[in-house]
């Protein structure tokens, strides 16, 4: 938490995307960190301690969002982490998210509502 507030992590390498899903979680009343890269990602989460985490499947490599989770699980407990992915279905076929210990997947363009009703359920 940052001023009573439930951080949420974005990482994504799409500034302009990285920036609209900041915008719609401040809406929510949440405070945000982002990174966009799996690297700063790593950073930015033992800088914050986030209590959520949203990260994109494909960034500066295919599978560099599935190496961000692995590596943040390593480091011992952690927040609901979901995954944003363009690819739809074919997900599946990449990374096995539930091996991955996902909480979930979040289809990108991201649905506001969607992500408001998976924020309240995880943090309250």
């Amino acid at each position: 938490m940052k001023d009573g507030k439930h951080v949420v992590l974005c990482v994504d390498d799409d500034a302009d995307f990285l920036e609209s899903l900041k915008m719609m979680i401040e809406a929510e009343g949440y405070a945000v960190a982002t990174a966009s890269s799996a690297e700063a990602g790593i950073q930015a989460f033992k800088e914050h301690s986030p209590d959520f985490v949203l990260v994109d499947l494909m960034m500066e490599e295919i599978d560099a969002g599935a190496r961000f989770v692995k590596e943040i699980k390593a480091l011992g407990p952690t927040p609901p982490i979901y995954m944003l992915s363009s690819m739809g279905d074919n997900l599946n076929r990449s990374v096995d998210y539930n091996e991955l210990g996902l909480n979930g997947v979040l289809q990108k363009p991201v649905d506001p509502k969607l992500l408001s009703s998976t924020l309240k359920s995880k943090l309250h």
